[in-house]
């Protein structure tokens, strides 16, 4: 800001401005956690409080909250199922994705290809970010039925790769060409190979935005409900669909769909608030290039 305009401006409207800006972060991140909090002072009532309870849910204040709901359902054995597939969904979902797209990402930044190019390939790519996944519902499920992969992790695992292996590919693509080419070049130029360059230089550079990109991705499998629903059933069972599947003869049990609902979101919050700093760093790399 220029020296004259910083004098013209009034006495304490930075500060005036900045409280209002506060108030404004302050209200839209209690209006975003109200439901995270009301998940769990739900999950923490007997199913007559549920009903029963006034004002906020304040637990010891509204109610005298318990954890036999909890108890209930991580000693049930579709919780426990739906618990390790979706753990294992997610992470072997992300790595596959990763280790097919990080080099797949430095092919289509460091690589010419005369057909088709490399535009055309990337466009592509960003096309299959946009496809709705309903679109490729039917084709998928008759493919898994057809190879005998239906309620399967591993039809799962690669149906879900399919859908993040392109954002994987954007935006590493766009890591490594914000990235300088000469310090490839003095790898080469040392003797090394361009695996050599790409696993010594390009790569530990690229790792905050792989790191990014993966927790991203692990987080949209882990809620991913569409297939998970049509592909799997009963051995393939995971969080979305054991969460959605709390409607009994009895009607909506929300106790225990609370617990569900924690078990659902708790994951994929406690990951990105360990590593935000990771994914702030890795999707702005570049941003300040000049």
């Amino acid at each position: 800001m220029p020296i004259a305009e910083a004098r013209q401006r009034r006495p304490g409207e930075s500060s005036l401005g900045w409280a209002f800006m506060s108030l404004a972060a302050v209200c839209m991140t209690i209006i975003f956690a109200f439901p995270l909090y009301w998940g769990l002072s739900t999950s923490l009532r007997n199913p007559m409080d549920t009903f029963t309870t006034v004002g906020f849910g304040i637990p010891w204040v509204n109610f005298e909250p318990t954890l036999d709901n909890w108890r209930t359902q991580l000693a049930t054995r579709e919780t426990q199922t739906a618990l390790v597939n979706s753990t294992f969904l997610a992470t072997a979902s992300t790595l596959l994705a990763l280790a097919i797209g990080i080099p797949a990402s430095y092919a289509l930044a460091r690589f010419h290809f005369r057909w088709p190019p490399n535009r055309d390939i990337a466009i592509f790519f960003f096309m299959q970010r946009v496809l709705p996944p309903v679109a490729t519902l039917i084709p998928f499920y008759l493919m898994m039925r057809f190879i005998g992969l239906l309620d399967t992790l591993f039809a799962l695992v690669l149906v879900n790769t399919t859908f993040i292996l392109p954002f994987v590919i954007i935006i590493l693509r766009q890591a490594f060409l914000d990235m300088p080419r000469e310090l490839e070049e003095a790898a080469l130029v040392d003797g090394a190979g361009h695996v050599g360059a790409f696993m010594r230089i390009a790569l530990p550079l690229a790792a905050p935005a792989a790191a990014a990109a993966g927790l991203i991705i692990y987080g949209r499998v882990w809620n991913e409900f569409l297939f998970a629903i049509a592909i799997g059933s009963r051995d393939a069972l995971t969080v979305p669909v054991h969460l959605g599947s709390a409607s009994t003869t009895r009607g909506v049990q929300f106790w225990y769909m609370a617990v569900r609902q924690m078990l659902a979101i708790l994951p994929p919050v406690i990951l990105a608030l360990l590593a935000q700093r990771y994914i702030v760093r890795g999707l702005t790399m570049g941003a300040t290039k000049g």
